[in-house]
């Protein structure tokens, strides 16, 4: 029996539980340690609460979640919207040397995204923020 590989649900707190839990299902099944788990967890994590949150400021939209293998130690998780575009990559690093007083609020989470996944990429497609997570059992050091 196959493990099914893609979930789809509105955007809202009520199911990041349930998308979270898919691709950690996903991630257990195929053999990932548990460090590299909660790697998985933080960066989904802030991927999915960024949608629910600003990607659909004049109401309720959707977010799928597609996980695939890639190369023999690793799998993508393409995580599809509708909402306004937004390029992760196109978000500079926060300052992260200084003290957390002289800081700008924000951008951390997606820093971390980029720190704890061996590979981001993301296209716009129509109507589609296309953002793919790649993951290895073997955490690189980015």
């Amino acid at each position: 029996m196959s493990m099914p590989n893609k979930i789809k649900v509105p955007a809202t707190l009520d199911n990041l539980h349930k998308a979270m839990e898919f691709v950690i299902t996903y991630a257990e099944t195929t053999g990932f340690s548990q460090e590299r788990i909660m790697d998985i967890e933080l960066a989904l994590e802030e991927v999915l609460v960024n949608i629910i949150n600003y990607a659909y400021p004049d109401g309720a939209g959707e977010m799928e979640i597609t996980c695939t293998p890639y190369n023999e130690s690793g799998f993508a998780m393409e995580v599809v919207d509708q909402g306004i575009p937004f390029d992760v990559l196109g978000v500079g690093d926060p300052d992260v040397a200084s003290g957390i007083e002289d800081r700008k609020v924000g951008g951390l989470g997606i820093y971390f995204v980029r720190k704890l996944m061996d590979d981001v990429s993301y296209v716009r497609e129509g109507e589609n923020n296309i953002l793919k997570l790649f993951v290895f059992k073997d955490r690189k050091e980015n």
